[in-house]
């Protein structure tokens, strides 16, 4: 397992850990034969949950952390003061490449700290984003920056838009990836000074297929597949996106179950319903990546099921196979070059 791809893996993390965790790491080990996880946690809860399940022995490693960090702890004084949390300790093995990712279903606020303190921003990179894949009708986009960085400045959302499209274009395989600004309309003089002041800058970056505004109904239609914005504006757009898709369904769910001819029909389109509403799911793409860190850290949701951790540490294979990092490295680099 020495050349394999390694993967910290918070086991105390989120709302269902470590039972949900340790599922999702044992699937992901039994399809990805070269993957080596590392489940940070409370060792006897830990391996409790792990005897539970047959999994390759060389492939899953518990590493001992005593402490949690909780959701409603102050952040930055938890990663001050619980060293030997879940969350510190992974990590800490990525800034000292014990591991190539680490995982958390954990406290957003500690993920975010710890990931800038800890394993530290590349060179150049003003600030760190957080990047979700969310669904679309014509597949995915990528939605940067959803919660990191609330104050942002023209320059880092130019930032966000060049990693932005090298994270589409490696790791899901857009040649080109169409690029957009997230405005309340799609002339160039609209929006607040932000987006104003951004606009010009991404008209002139070279590097990036930079397509103008656009506007929020536009998103699910998949009008862009790089969504750029500051993190208050993203946030609210992935929480009414989850929250509108949830709703949907139940009402779905409600108005197939109302009548006997309803439950008739719901019987003749379940396959092709249950089919469509799966690509709605946005556990299937995995977590938000915190991009421009020196080491890959992804953030999935508070209450994670399996199926998420393992997509999650899937997609951190492939973000290490495609060395997402170096290319945003050089990337940083050139540009800054090119600014002087």
């Amino acid at each position: 397992m020495q050349d394999g791809i390694r993967i910290a893996l918070d086991a105390m993390g989120g709302d269902n850990a470590p039972q949900e965790i340790v599922k999702g790491a044992v699937e992901a080990a039994v399809m990805q034969k070269d993957l080596h996880i590392l489940l940070v946690g409370r060792k006897d809860a830990v391996e409790q949950e792990l005897s539970k399940f047959s999994w390759p022995k060389d492939q899953i490693t518990v590493i001992h952390a005593e402490e949690v960090i909780e959701t409603a702890e102050p952040p930055v004084m938890a990663i001050r003061k619980k060293k030997q949390s879940s969350i510190v300790v992974g990590m800490n093995m990525v800034k000292q490449k014990e591991a190539d990712a680490f995982v958390s279903a954990g406290s957003s606020g500690a993920i975010l700290v710890g990931g800038q303190v800890i394993v530290g921003r590349i060179k150049g990179v003003e600030r760190p984003p957080l990047a979700p894949l969310i669904p679309t009708e014509k597949g995915v986009s990528l939605l940067i920056d959803c919660g990191a960085n609330v104050d942002a400045r023209p320059s880092h959302l130019v930032q966000f838009a060049r990693m932005g499209s090298i994270y589409m274009q490696h790791v899901v395989g857009i040649p080109e990836p169409r690029v957009a600004i997230v405005n309340i309309g799609a002339e160039e003089e609209k929006g607040n000074a932000l987006v104003k002041e951004t606009f010009p800058l991404l008209k002139e970056c070279r590097d990036i297929h930079f397509t103008g505004s656009i506007e929020a109904r536009e998103i699910p239609h998949g009008a862009a597949d790089v969504i750029v914005c500051e993190a208050f504006t993203g946030n609210v757009i992935l929480k009414l996106y989850e929250g509108v898709g949830g709703t949907f369904l139940s009402m779905v769910k409600k108005g197939l179950m109302g009548t006997l001819r309803s439950k008739i029909g719901a019987m003749l389109i379940k396959p092709a319903l249950k089919e469509t509403m799966k690509s709605f799911d946005a556990s299937a793409y995995g977590g938000a990546p915190l991009l421009g860190l020196n080491g890959l850290v992804v953030k999935i949701h508070g209450n994670s099921t399996a199926n998420e951790v393992q997509n999650a540490i899937l997609q951190c294979v492939t973000f290490k196979e495609q060395d997402i990092n170096g290319k945003i490295k050089k990337n940083i680099t050139d540009s800054t070059k090119g600014d002087e």
